[in-house]
């Protein structure tokens, strides 16, 4: 067989193959379509069913939903039913409530009207009655003017006016007592008070002076704060306000000016420049504002610390502040803050033998002469700037009058106004508390003999104790013993009204009687 026979045999083979194959394959892919065809339907299936079983799940949730819907609807509807019947119940009781009332008033409103009624009748019986009475009355008063030959007027006046008499006699006897037996009670009580604040409450008395003393270790230091041609000296002056005395004497500056604050932050802005060494105008300016602002924190710190100490609560930032600037100020000498403190403690104790409140009465002596030390110093009495700066800071209406009556610059209104004013005049009065200008004290203790000598029927005048008590000798042909009592009071009053003075002042008027006879 020759090559063509061969590949003629392999071509029909390849033929025969590819149709076989193709036969087969279609075969294959018939029963592949069917099983893909049967899965189809079997997934189909599975779908159909599961989506009617969800489907009766979510009918079944809806149901469910529905129901607990329709159940709380019907529940909010029976909650305001029993609502509308409950306000329906109550307005009926209401209304029944108000019918009853109504009828109430209706049978009262009878029975006034009857009451009335009856008023009216025994009114007029009573006028009937009280004109026959009258009428008797006037048949028995003329009876009587005739019998007595005076008229009813006229007898009527002479009682009246033996009555006023006696009235008065008795009165004047009653009253007489009543004053002697107060004088002996009052005075002894009040020393016993006074001597008792006195003796417990102990305290320094302290002399402020307006002159500070800066102690240095060399004279090279002087020679460093006077600066070249004093301008170092002269940059602290004008930064200060304080008048800085360099002389002679060894180791010592002195630092003079009348207020405290600012001579205290001059010495302490020397310390600083002096134990810094840097000396000169511009670090003076530095130095002195930072030792202001230090000042002033420790005004704030000392008010607090002093109503701590002295158990006060409540007062006010500005008014604290203001208790601290009182340390830095004085009156006649004696330090302010000190004084206060010793004003309060006083009072604390005399408002407790009195049986007052004493905690009242110790913040108004602390605050009774806040007026004293205000940032813009008007022209007011200081009792009077007082009593307006504690009304505006909320303080108690009877401190605030404590504080403005203190010298007598309004009217006292409350117990614990005489108690500040008592205490102030101790705590003055003390021995070495306070000082005055020698010309002053001279010209007051004049003005005091010459005020007495003035009245008619004074003979001398004497001011002893430091001006404390007023002698007067009258003439005891001119002046009588009654007379005597009214001049010691004239003159008292005339003191409190004319003179300015410290504490008080005992007016002693003496009158005496000499009867003189010879032997020969």
């Amino acid at each position: 067989m020759g090559i063509l026979g061969i590949i003629g045999y392999v071509l029909a083979g390849l033929v025969i193959g590819l149709v076989v194959g193709r036969y087969l394959l279609r075969g294959l892919l018939k029963k592949q379509e069917m099983a893909v065809q049967s899965k189809a339907k079997k997934i189909l299936k599975d779908a159909e069913t599961n989506a009617e079983i969800l489907k009766k799940d979510r009918m079944l949730e809806a149901k469910e939903k529905f129901l607990q819907l329709k159940s709380e609807h019907e529940q909010e509807v029976n909650t305001k039913t029993n609502q509308i019947n409950q306000r329906e119940n109550t307005l009926k009781q209401k209304e029944q409530s108000l019918n009853q009332k109504m009828e109430n008033a209706s049978r009262r409103d009878q029975e006034v009207e009857n009451q009335k009624k009856n008023l009216e009748k025994q009114t007029e019986i009573a006028l009937k009655k009280q004109e026959e009475v009258d009428l008797l009355k006037n048949q028995h008063v003329k009876q009587l003017e005739t019998i007595a030959g005076l008229s009813a007027e006229e007898a009527k006046s002479q009682l009246v006016e033996t009555m006023k008499q006696e009235a008065r006699t008795q009165a004047m006897i009653q009253v007489k007592d009543i004053v002697d037996e107060a004088r002996l009670t009052a005075t002894k009580e009040a020393k016993k008070v006074v001597i008792q604040t006195i003796q417990r409450t102990a305290v320094e008395a302290a002399i402020e002076n307006t002159v500070s003393v800066f102690h240095i270790e060399s004279d090279e230091i002087k020679g460093r704060v006077i600066g070249r041609e004093g301008r170092n000296i002269r940059a602290l002056e004008a930064a200060t306000g304080i008048e800085i005395i360099v002389d002679d004497t060894p180791e010592a500056i002195i630092l003079s000016g009348f207020d405290p604050v600012r001579r205290e932050i001059a010495r302490l802005a020397l310390h600083r420049l002096v134990t810094d060494g840097r000396i000169h105008p511009a670090r003076i300016e530095e130095v002195v504002a930072k030792t202001k602002k230090q000042i002033e924190d420790e005004i704030v710190e000392i008010g607090e610390r002093t109503v701590i100490d002295l158990g006060i609560h409540g007062l006010h930032p500005e008014l604290i502040r203001m208790v601290g600037r009182m340390r830095y100020r004085s009156s006649y000498g004696q330090n302010l803050l000190h004084h206060s403190r010793e004003v309060a403690n006083f009072c604390a104790t005399m408002a407790a033998e009195l049986g007052l409140n004493a905690k009242m009465a110790k913040r108004a002596g602390l605050l009774h002469d806040i007026g004293k030390v205000p940032d813009d110093n008007p022209e007011l009495p200081h009792a009077i700037l007082g009593m307006q700066l504690a009304e505006k800071y909320k303080e108690h209406p009877e401190i605030c009058n404590a504080i403005g009556a203190h010298h007598d610059e309004i009217e006292m209104t409350s117990m614990i106004s005489p108690i500040i004013q008592a205490c102030d005049a101790i705590s003055g009065a003390r021995p070495g508390a306070r000082r005055e200008v020698v010309e002053s004290y001279i010209k007051r203790l004049k003005e005091l003999e010459e005020l007495a000598l003035s009245y008619p029927g004074v003979e001398k005048t004497f001011a002893i104790q430091a001006g404390r008590e007023l002698r007067v000798v009258v003439e005891s042909e001119r002046v009588t013993d009654q007379q005597a009592e009214l001049l010691a009071a004239d003159i008292s009053n005339r003191i409190q009204t004319e003179m300015t003075y410290p504490g008080q002042i005992k007016v002693t008027v003496i009158r005496e009687t000499r009867s003189v006879a010879f032997a020969k």
